[in-house]
């Protein structure tokens, strides 16, 4: 509990971003045993957090990289994760980032489209170089999840529709430099509703057997990630349920003989152990509402800003009684609100505000618009 280091909080600048290093090693430990029944390979997917310190954790237990950006390529490497164990997926990889990843010899791209194709092989060629490919294969399956984290839907910009496939099988025999090892998927993001998952594994199971009939074998299938977590209930569920999630995919999804199976999982093993804390800077009452502002805004976490996500919000400084809050950001947007009509203990300037859950796409998220400086970080039980 955050109020147990309350001391220690109120000794530093806000807005702090706080990382209980022992959740997350608690987390890691339960998603790598559940994966390992079944001799599954989870890759982390770096776009949720990229702290130095959790990627210590996320290597030391044993978990490969998925990167979206050269950079992300740069950074895995650069904390120790090899090469073999670092896939690049992204609609749009430039250039510059192919060579490097080819340069670096990584595991395998995930290529996303027709065009992507044939670049690639071009810039492989160039180089002397046989780059390992998986086909990102567009499912069309809902994820009922928010429609700016739905990916795996033909309206969607991401993966190859099944439509195109025998011509992608086609141009693949034309391009020598690329070497077919894997299909990927992916179909989403915060997904709670585990039925979505026993969809996924009923559209890869019906794409194996086209390209079974094909007589195209395949390395390894990529189920992607988008495993939810509990933004409502944060403390009931601080570790999601890894063992109903992988259970399903072994009971649902059929494997050929020497196959494996790798998934993407990012939120899902760090948003918990994340907590932005911020300084009430005024209380401002309204005709209607009471306004909570704070020193911490859109710029350190624009998660509602941008898609109307919820956090639980806490007052670590007071037991007072409640009253119903707008809890604000100092930033020029009125988009820039982290919950109204939020219940809390009687508020007042100073008062440290916990905003929870924001260990996934909170710091590694952040801007400086309005010219804000980054804000600090602060480990616990490191």
């Amino acid at each position: 509990m955050l109020k147990d280091h309350l001391q220690k909080l109120q000794q530093h600048d806000t807005p702090l971003y706080v990382y209980d290093l022992e959740l997350l090693r608690q987390t890691l430990a339960k998603a790598q045993s559940e994966s390992s029944k079944y001799g599954y390979q989870v890759h982390y997917a770096f776009k949720a957090n990229t702290n130095a310190p959790v990627l210590a954790e996320v290597k030391a237990h044993g978990f490969g990289a998925d990167c979206v950006s050269g950079n992300e390529i740069k950074c895995a490497i650069e904390n120790g994760f090899s090469p073999d164990h670092v896939v690049f997926a992204g609609v749009g990889k430039s250039d510059a980032e192919i060579n490097f990843a080819l340069d670096k010899d990584i595991f395998c791209f995930n290529c996303e489209s027709l065009h992507e194709l044939a670049i690639l092989n071009e810039l492989a060629a160039a180089k002397g170089k046989t780059a390992r490919i998986a086909l990102r294969i567009n499912p069309n399956v809902n994820a009922n999840t928010h429609k700016y984290i739905t990916t795996g839907l033909e309206e969607n910009k991401f993966g190859i529709n099944a439509w195109e496939l025998p011509e992608v099988l086609g141009q693949l025999k034309e391009l020598e430099n690329l070497k077919l090892t894997g299909l990927h998927f992916h179909i989403g993001s915060q997904i709670t509703d585990l039925s979505s998952f026993k969809n996924l594994c009923t559209r890869v199971n019906e794409f194996q057997e086209w390209f079974l009939s094909h007589n195209v074998e395949l390395e390894h299938i990529n189920v992607g990630g988008g495993l939810g977590v509990d933004y409502y209930h944060p403390d009931e569920q601080l570790i999601p349920d890894f063992e109903a999630y992988f259970s399903l995919f072994n009971q649902f999804l059929e494997v050929k003989p020497g196959q494996q199976v790798h998934f993407e999982l990012g939120r899902s093993l760090v948003a918990q152990c994340g907590t932005l804390v911020s300084r009430v800077l005024y209380i401002k009452h309204g005709k209607t509402t009471n306004f909570a502002i704070l020193d911490a805004g859109m710029t350190e976490l624009i998660r509602p800003a941008l898609y109307q996500s919820y956090h639980k919000i806490e007052n670590l400084s007071s037991n007072q009684p409640e009253n119903k809050y707008d809890v604000v950001g100092p930033i020029c947007e009125s988009s820039d609100c982290f919950g109204k009509a939020v219940l809390l203990p009687e508020t007042n300037r100073g008062d440290l505000i916990a905003i929870r859950t924001a260990g996934a796409y909170g710091e590694v998220m952040t801007s400086q618009y309005n010219l804000r400086d980054k804000a600090q970080v602060l480990y616990l039980n490191q």
